[in-house]
Order: structure tokens, then C-alpha cells, then sequence
């Protein structure tokens, strides 16, 4: 494989960084400062693209490259994919699913909890000397609050098993009901909402699901309930989240991703019943690794002829 042009969207991760350049010809693209004279001279030579999250192989590229074969994500979500030209023209897409499962579960009831309990506002607190004048407001239980859980997919499944031990009700909404699911379907969003005290968003991002949380599902969850977000920023309708967040209408965030990252709404800072992470939801060592490790299987897999470890396309 030493002799495969490689096209590297952005920086990821260091390992994997490394360990393609030991496989392939690597052209990190983020490095060229002329990117489309770079297409034009060395684009007919790129066969594979590597690509995450916040970079991806579109419609654009696409065509650019025609020698392409396979884009391998690193990440689950593949949003920023033409998943239709690449099955227009035959290239396999890889991505990375279930290695991450477990952290970005983890993540969102740390999130949950962060938020019902103000833990970093607590930090600040004591940071700040405020605990020598006095003791940090009551906040709010976790534990028995019903979650509502959109899209009840691995990720999904596994925040609310995680979700059970707190003796959290669990229901859900997607886009059929899951006849073997003893959880509590509920046939919309809004329905959903009204029905839950934490609504976790942990579905896919597709043009169906792009600003599924809008005025009326946040409204419905009410002043005192409280959004979690590890799915996509573009789920949210983030003007009007911001909205009622600050006008109370929302009782509390926790949120991992954004509509632009890594631009987020300054009006948020200053919340406290707001948790702000930057998009790590698989951010771990460890799920780093299996991750570059399942890319690097995959794109092993296509140029030996062997059957994709995680083929979407």
C-alpha cells in the first residue's frame, strides 16, 4: 500500500496520522496552501480520503478525484459525506461505530448530572472563594428523573441502560417504533418532550433530523426541563435554544456539540445552568486508538481485497 495516494482532510489523531504515513503516500490537506492547484495536479492520483466529524469527502471533491475508491471516516456520524455520489460512482465509505459507544453514553450522563447538580459552577464557586461566604445554592436530583431519549439507536441504547441504574423512566422517539424495545415510545418529538424531565438527543444527523429540536420541542420540555445534546449541533435550532435559555423558558443544557463549530453563542457563557464541552464525546485515549485502528483496518481491508470491517456504503 505504500504506493497508494492518501488525501487527509484535517488533523485527527496522532497515531493514526503517523500510521498512515507508514501505509500510504499522505497528503494532509489542511497543510497546502493552494488546495486547487493541488487537486488539479495530483487529484487524478488520490485514491483514498480520510476524513471525520467536521470533514468530509462532498460532492465537490468527489468529482475532483477520480481515481477515488474509499473514504474512510473517523467518527460515526457521516454527515458531511455525499453518501449518494459515492454510490453513484462505486466508492466505499467506512466509518467508526460502536468503539465509541461506550464514552460518548459515559459523557452524556456525566452531562445529565453536570447540569442538575451545577457541578462546574460548584468548581467556580470554591475556586472563587465564594464557599467562605457561604454555602453553594441547593441544586436538583438526578436520580428517578424520566429521560427522553431521541434516537434509540447503539448510542442511545446504551445511555439508557446507563440512565436505568439512576432509576430513570426511559422513553424514546424514532422514526418507527421498536417492537422489542420495553422502553415508552412516544410517536413525536414534542410528545417526547412534554413527557420527559431530560431530553437526550442521540440521533443521526440527516436533513430529516436538522433542527428537530426547535421552538416547540424545547417549549415542551419546559422551565424546568433540561436538553442534553451529544448527538450534532445542527439538531438544534441554536437560536432558539439560546432564546430560551436565557429567558428561562429552558431549565438547563448540556452540550457537547454546535451548529458552528467551534464558534459558540457567547450568550451561553455566562449561564450557569449551562455545560459547555468541545465536541468530545469519543475524546479518550483509548476509543482513539480503536477508532484510528478501525480506519486503518478498513482501508487495509479495500486495497487487499478483503471484505470492509464497517462498510455504510
Amino acid at each position: 500500500m505504500n504506493s497508494i495516494n492518501l488525501l487527509l482532510l484535517c488533523p485527527m489523531n496522532t497515531y493514526l496520522e503517523s500510521e498512515l504515513s507508514n501505509r500510504f503516500i499522505l497528503h494532509r490537506f489542511w497543510t497546502i496552501p493552494n488546495k486547487p492547484q493541488f487537486i488539479s495536479h495530483h487529484g487524478a492520483s488520490i485514491r483514498a480520503v480520510v476524513g471525520n466529524a467536521s470533514a468530509g469527502a462532498d460532492a465537490a471533491l468527489i468529482e475532483a478525484l477520480p481515481k477515488l475508491e474509499i473514504v474512510a471516516s473517523f467518527s460515526v456520524g457521516v454527515d458531511k459525506i455525499d453518501l449518494g455520489k459515492c454510490r453513484e460512482k462505486g466508492i466505499r465509505v467506512t466509518n467508526t461505530p460502536d468503539v465509541l459507544t461506550d464514552d460518548v453514553a459515559d459523557l452524556a450522563i456525566g452531562l445529565m448530572i453536570a447540569v442538575l447538580r451545577r457541578i462546574p459552577a460548584c468548581d467556580r464557586y470554591v475556586r472563587g472563594g465564594g464557599w467562605r461566604q457561604g454555602d453553594f445554592q441547593l441544586t436538583t436530583k438526578f436520580s428517578g428523573k424520566k429521560v427522553g431519549i431521541l434516537g434509540l439507536g447503539r448510542i442511545g441504547l446504551a445511555i439508557a441502560k446507563r440512565a436505568e441504574a439512576f432509576r430513570c423512566p426511559i422513553s424514546y422517539y424514532s422514526r418507527t417504533k421498536k417492537y422489542d424495545s420495553k422502553y415508552t415510545y412516544y410517536p413525536s418529538v414534542v410528545e417526547l418532550a412534554s413527557n420527559s424531565d431530560i431530553l437526550v438527543v442521540a440521533c443521526a444527523l440527516t436533513e430529516e433530523t436538522r433542527h428537530i429540536i426547535n421552538c416547540e420541542v424545547i417549549d415542551a420540555l419546559g422551565p424546568k426541563g433540561v436538553l442534553i445534546n451529544i448527538g450534532r449541533g445542527p439538531h438544534i435550532d441554536e437560536a432558539e435554544l439560546v432564546s430560551a435559555l436565557v429567558e428561562g423558558r429552558l431549565g438547563g443544557a448540556g452540550l457537547d456539540v454546535f451548529e458552528n463549530e467551534p464558534h459558540v453563542p457567547e450568550e451561553l457563557f455566562k449561564l450557569d445552568n449551562v455545560v459547555l464541552l468541545p465536541h468530545i464525546g469519543s475524546g479518550t485515549v483509548e476509543t482513539r486508538k480503536e477508532m484510528a485502528d478501525l480506519v486503518l483496518g478498513n482501508l487495509e481491508a479495500h486495497f487487499l481485497g478483503k471484505p470492509l470491517l464497517t462498510p455504510l456504503v
